[in-house]
């Protein structure tokens, strides 16, 4: 009987320390948020078949130069959401789309998840604009517009796509850029970027006016190295090129010209996206699709993007780009 009442006293302390209240530190699992994950990729001429008569599309349109019939679209089409599909972003900056039927097409035809999409038609002689897919269960839009490039040096080009938005109730502000090229002329075509960049940088400060603290992202081609003049212009509003730091590392870029590997396609940031407040990039996830697929094997080109058309030839690749995206998570 003793021997009973002795394990039930001591049964009974056992429990009641369990259950009371300690000053010990439980160690427990860090949560890790979902980033996130925000992408550019210019998919080289996806235009429809339909002949524009206001459009420069002829080559692409049925009975055009190209030869394009309703099976090369479809492949054209079917080769873009591979690319998406491997990209796997919740917001996408798209250039070099003909219109939102093309789109449209595209995003159907992409299975991993379906996006909403952001498209305004530019005065683009080409008929080419940018566009924004986006996981709207990830992104929330609040407002968008078409920003006209009204280019004195040169006729009309496409607008630049100004999208602002919400992750985990933080505002980011977002714009995609496809800068004038250089056809016709390097010498011609830089003073139409310095107006594109002077054009982005007003956009900027007229935000910084009132929301000193906006967190602000631009992607895009941009048709111009980190290094390069016009982007360095943009160092005046805080803006920053995350493509910079991989200058100059061998068979590193987005695009080949003359064997020349470079960085046209670019995601380039604020101090605000670069510190710990609200939201920040998450360090080194700035990320270059680049698998063996994407790029051509063997010949005279090897290594350089395996694109879609060469002149009028049919290649049957992907894109004279390399898709790039990088992830952004609230701190």
């Amino acid at each position: 009987m003793k021997h009973y009442l002795l394990i039930t006293f001591c049964f009974l302390i056992i429990s009641n320390q369990s259950c009371m209240p300690t000053n010990k530190i439980i160690a427990t699992k860090k949560v890790v948020e979902d980033p996130l994950s925000i992408g550019f990729w210019n998919v080289e001429n996806l235009f429809d078949l339909e002949n524009d008569p206001d459009k420069n599309d002829d080559e692409f349109a049925l009975g055009g130069r190209k030869n394009v019939d309703q099976q090369i679209y479809d492949l054209k089409i079917k080769h873009s959401s591979e690319v998406i599909n491997d990209l796997n972003v919740d917001v996408l900056g798209l250039c070099e789309v003909e219109n939102y039927q093309v789109l449209k097409d595209l995003n159907d035809a992409y299975k991993g998840r379906s996006y909403d999409i952001i498209h305004y038609d530019s005065p683009d002689n080409r008929g080419i604009d940018n566009a924004l897919f986006y996981d709207k269960n990830r992104f929330t839009v609040l407002s968008s517009r078409a920003i006209e490039n009204k280019l004195k040096n040169g006729g009309p080009t496409r607008d630049i796509l100004y999208v602002v938005g919400e992750y985990n109730n933080a505002r980011l502000h977002i714009f995609v850029n496809h800068w004038p090229s250089n056809y016709g002329g390097k010498e011609r075509a830089i003073p139409k970027r310095t107006e594109t960049a002077e054009l982005i940088i007003k956009e900027i400060q007229n935000i910084l006016s009132v929301e000193k603290d906006a967190e602000i992202i631009l992607i895009g081609d941009f048709n111009e190295n980190p290094d390069d003049k016009n982007i360095t212009l943009l160092e005046e509003v805080g803006l920053t090129s995350l493509m910079k730091p991989m200058l100059g590392k061998p068979k590193k870029g987005t695009y080949v010209y003359r064997g020349e590997d470079s960085f046209l396609d670019q995601i380039i940031v604020n101090e605000h996206l670069q510190d710990s407040e609200s939201l920040s990039i998450v360090e080194e996830s700035a990320y270059i699709l680049d698998l063996p697929k994407y790029r051509q094997q063997e010949g005279n080109y090897k290594h350089y993007p395996y694109r879609f058309w060469a002149g009028n030839r049919l290649l049957g690749g992907y894109s004279d780009h390399l898709a790039i995206k990088v992830k952004i998570i609230h701190n």
